[in-house]
């Protein structure tokens, strides 16, 4: 673990002076490191978040995608991306929210999903472990939103639990459906099998992995990883939740996704620098981060 980076996310630390950094870390000179999935709006963030992002700049971060789980959470994802530089934002109902919703929902999310903060439609799919809204409402609301995200041109920040192949008959129709230039989305927290990696990534689809692949339970974390196709690798915190190996038990921070890169790096025999840039390029093109600021230090 680098030396003051991550798992310790209240111990105050002194900010370098930019001229300091190692070009790794100049976020604003070369874009590297991005978290695509993390949940910033939560109450866990309330009394540090300006902290949490410095932390993130500190570990060489420069975008994080705040990820929207129903109405309220998607306009407070806004609200965050229009105070923070560096940070953007999704607008989606989760299918374990999915019940009860105003009638109105859909119309909200399109208004919602027009402001410029806004990157992708998510986080949104099919949820069979928890089952707490009906499987039939669940794809409905998933086709609901797949479609919005068509109408809109936005990518999909996906969740899947134990749904496999719904997953994977609803994605591939809507695919089908689009133009060769409209950006697919993300299967975030990737827990699918090789084959379906690889539909998924063939169909246009990002496959991303989080903090469980630093786990010594997950067996098939190496494989999966050193698999796929390095123009469609993605790496997340799901802050947080998921913490990696040695900060578990403590609240995840976007710091932290340098961890599973590093991680990354290890199960595909490649530097972590290479692993930064191709991950953050893959996340540049998903999401159109390319000419969106930055995080930064304070000075």
């Amino acid at each position: 673990m680098p030396t003051g980076l991550g798992c310790n996310p209240m111990t105050p630390r002194r900010v370098p002076d930019h001229s300091t950094l190692p070009m790794a870390l100049c976020y604003n000179r070369l874009r590297m490191l991005v978290d695509t999935h993390a949940h910033l709006t939560m109450s866990d963030y309330a009394p540090d978040l300006p902290a949490v992002l410095e932390r993130a700049a500190m570990a060489g971060v420069s975008s994080v995608v705040c990820v929207g789980i129903d109405l309220s959470s998607s306009r407070e994802a806004i609200g965050l991306a229009r105070r923070h530089g560096g940070v953007v934002a999704t607008v989606g109902v989760h299918p374990n929210d999915g019940a009860p919703l105003p009638g109105c929902w859909l119309d909200e999310l399109r208004s919602l999903a027009a402001e410029p903060e806004v990157v992708a439609i998510g986080e949104i799919g099919l949820d069979y472990y928890r089952d707490r809204v009906p499987r039939d409402r669940q794809r409905e609301l998933f086709q609901a939103q797949l479609d919005l995200a068509g109408e809109l041109g936005l990518p999909v920040v996906v969740h899947n639990r134990q749904a496999d192949s719904d997953i994977m008959d609803m994605l591939g129709r809507w695919a089908s459906q689009l133009s060769a230039q409209h950006p697919k989305g993300v299967l975030h927290c990737f827990s699918g099998d090789l084959a379906m990696m690889q539909s998924c990534t063939e169909a246009g689809f990002c496959i991303s992995f989080a903090g469980p692949i630093t786990y010594p339970g997950s067996k098939n974390a190496a494989g999966l990883v050193a698999a796929a196709a390095s123009d469609r690798l993605l790496v997340e915190t799901d802050s947080p939740y998921l913490s990696p190996q040695g900060c578990r038990g403590r609240r995840n921070e976007p710091s932290n996704v340098r961890l599973v890169a590093e991680q990354m790096a290890i199960f595909r025999g490649e530097s972590l620098n290479t692993v930064m840039h191709y991950t953050g390029q893959n996340a540049d093109r998903l999401f159109g981060l390319k000419d969106r600021s930055t995080l930064t230090l304070r000075d």
